[in-house]
């Protein structure tokens, strides 16, 4: 599974991108990378983008266990908004998974969204679309 991040200090956001089988392994993997990044900082925006997610692990045991993970991560520091892009059924049921095991943290506030344009509003972003997002400079 393709899993990437990308920093953009200057606006506070992390960009994370699933492709293809989204595994429990490889997200816990490429979330110790982007904790011990220089450029993560607590409090950073989450746009997640399910778009081009074909299937994931429907293990819930582990998936909770991940989120307890990055709860402990994202607890420590000031509220963390969270948005997922989701424009098909199949990765929206992904994403309200994910998303209720935020329900009982205050410190995270997650959104779902199924349209570029509106995730890009929702975090305040003067971009259009997420082609737009990746020409800004880093």
């Amino acid at each position: 599974m393709p899993l990437t991040y990308r920093i953009f200090p200057d606006i506070g956001l992390v960009y994370v991108r699933y492709e293809d089988h989204a595994g429990i392994a490889e997200t816990m993997e490429t979330f110790g990378r982007y904790m011990s990044d220089p450029g993560f900082r607590p409090g950073q925006k989450q746009l997640v983008d399910l778009s081009a997610v074909t299937s994931w692990d429907k293990d819930y045991a582990a998936l909770l266990g991940i989120q307890a993970k990055k709860a402990e991560a994202f607890l420590r520091g000031p509220e963390t908004i969270m948005v997922y892009y989701a424009p098909t059924p199949q990765t929206a049921e992904m994403a309200r998974l994910i998303m209720r095991s935020w329900e009982d943290l205050d410190a995270i506030v997650p959104i779902l969204q199924d349209t570029e344009r509106g995730t890009l509003e929702v975090l305040g972003l003067s971009e259009t679309s997420f082609d737009a997002l990746a020409r800004r400079p880093v």
